[in-house]
């Protein structure tokens, strides 16, 4: 297991990467400016013209820009940074909710466009694009056989919305080529992932991201879950990495009532910025559940810090990351960025729950392996509280600043050497789902005409695939055992197939059916 325990924090940063930068999304305003008059300061353009002029050799000046910035933010603090073109483009579509496409989940499979499985009422599956089907050409433009940027296949795909682009398809299953004419539209980007009754009175909603349209999802969710009965709320934001802080505060004032404080800024110059519940709360009386883990960062704490300081609920699971600094974004006319840190948020009983980072970004990231080792992830005694940031709730509970909230009721890793969260990256980091599809290209026929209940029965009764995902793993250079914990690896095989096969409701119902965090609410007394 000793290869499987260093490499369980690697796999771990590579997902919270992506998290911790949508987490740094708060509260930006557009198109900011400025300029200096400072001599010290003009001297850094001064040099990038010399540079640029006279420079014996030629230089790409925008590269020594760059590793300036970036060199510059690396002095402040971890969430204060330099986001490039190509990844800041991506990443404000992704808090956008939604772009212009064609409507399909793919990956690469052996250099040809595989597609996993159309977004359902996308404009793919209107067309009749099936799970399954090869793109090999977007209009004349060949997509297979050659090793195309990711960027450079999103440009071929996307398009205004309501144009129309054709596509030469091939159907493994018919062993055909078919031309396809695909008219693009808004696809969203969904951040809440589910809204579903877990029994007849408590409601489950699934929020993996805060983005600008993470409110209205999440709104229409519970106004569907009331209709359905739902007495009591769990909102799990478990590896949810944060977002926009107004969205978070939108959620909890569903739940708060009228002028209870839900969050406030303050920046170096002592200024401070409340925000207050309005009367407007649809769900002010029921029960109400937080699920959060160590990679809940940012607008999930914010949630979690709004619901537990103002004794309105009880938070579920493990300590959060520790993520309470507040980012102003600096767009540049490159497409580039700059996010910097403008101010501290604290929770309504004062607390900050910003963690040190005076040790440097990768300690701070890396904090990870540190609560590995300690324990604190298996025990809640493990969990360092600083005794000197106590702070009181209006009924007399006391919780702690200084490095994420720490949950009213602990929940540990499932599964021995962390296997649950080595699974779950795994699951994040695309190599199940791909997994599963090659699984069902080789013979979709063999789930063919079964029925849900069929299918489970199927899988429950067989390690074939397990088994075979332990030699995926293996021949892709993973150097994880799945084995000591052979039931927690079956359930997301079986889940991933079922995403797969039926849909994104089936998938929730096996993951959620057995997990540990979900059923510590649902039995708790």
């Amino acid at each position: 297991m000793k290869k499987s325990n260093s490499y369980l924090p690697i796999l771990l940063f590579f997902i919270l990467a992506l998290g911790i930068v949508l987490g740094g999304l708060l509260n930006f305003p557009k198109n900011e400016s400025f300029v200096s008059k400072n001599n010290s300061k003009n001297k850094l353009y001064k040099i990038i013209d010399f540079i640029d002029n006279e420079y014996v050799d030629k230089i790409d000046t925008d590269s020594i820009v760059n590793l300036t910035v970036n060199d510059i933010l690396n002095k402040l603090d971890p969430h204060s940074v330099y986001i490039p073109p190509s990844e800041q483009s991506e990443v404000a579509e992704s808090m956008k909710g939604d772009f212009v496409g064609i409507g399909i989940n793919f990956y690469m499979y052996k250099d040809t466009v595989a597609v996993v499985k159309p977004i359902p009422n996308g404009p793919s599956e209107k067309a009749g694009i099936k799970s399954g089907d090869r793109i090999l050409y977007a209009n004349d433009y060949k997509l297979f056989g050659r090793k195309l940027p990711t960027d450079s296949l999103f440009a071929k795909l996307k398009g205004e919305e309501g144009s129309e682009i054709e596509l030469t398809i091939y159907r493994k299953s018919d062993a055909k080529k078919y031309k396809i004419k695909v008219r693009r539209d808004v696809v969203p980007i969904k951040s809440v992932d589910i809204a579903v009754l877990l029994n007849a009175k408590t409601g489950y909603i699934k929020i993996n991201r805060f983005a600008e349209t993470t409110y209205d999802e999440f709104k229409i969710g519970l106004q569907k879950l009331k209709n359905q009965g739902a007495k009591e709320i769990i909102i799990d934001v478990r590896e949810n990495g944060g977002g926009y802080m107004e969205m978070a505060a939108e959620i909890a004032d569903e739940f708060l009532k009228d002028k209870q404080l839900i969050v406030f800024l303050k920046n170096r110059k002592g200024r401070i910025d409340k925000t207050f519940a309005t009367d407007k709360g649809s769900f002010e009386t029921g029960k109400v559940v937080v699920l959060i883990d160590e990679n809940s960062a940012s607008a999930s704490e914010i949630l979690a810090g709004a619901i537990q300081d103002n004794d309105r609920g009880i938070i579920v699971g493990r300590r959060s990351f520790g993520k309470g600094l507040v980012q102003r974004e600096m767009n540049f006319d490159d497409g580039s960025a700059v996010r910097l840190t403008i101010a501290r948020y604290f929770t309504p009983t004062g607390r900050s729950i910003q963690k040190p980072y005076q040790k440097g970004n990768e300690e701070y990231f890396n904090e990870f392996s540190t609560r590995f080792a300690n324990g604190e992830l298996y025990k809640k005694d493990s969990i360092k509280i600083a005794d000197t940031l106590k702070f009181k709730t209006p009924k007399g509970k006391i919780v702690y600043g200084g490095g994420g909230i720490v949950p009213d009721i602990f929940v540990p890793l499932e599964g021995k050497h962390g296997e649950e969260s080595s699974i779950y990256v795994l699951e994040q980091s695309g190599i199940v789902g791909h997994f599963v599809f090659e699984q069902l290209d080789k013979n979709r026929n063999i789930f063919k005409g079964l029925n849900y209940n069929q299918f489970l029965n199927k899988m429950n009764t067989t390690d074939l695939y397990f088994n075979l995902f332990q030699n995926y793993l293996a021949n892709k250079g993973v150097p994880l055992n799945i084995s000591k914990n052979k039931a927690l690896a079956k359930r997301y095989l079986t889940a991933e197939f079922a995403r797969q096969l039926f849909d994104e409701q089936k998938y929730y119902e096996i993951i959620l059916k057995e997990d540990a965090m979900v059923k510590a609410v649902l039995n708790r007394k």
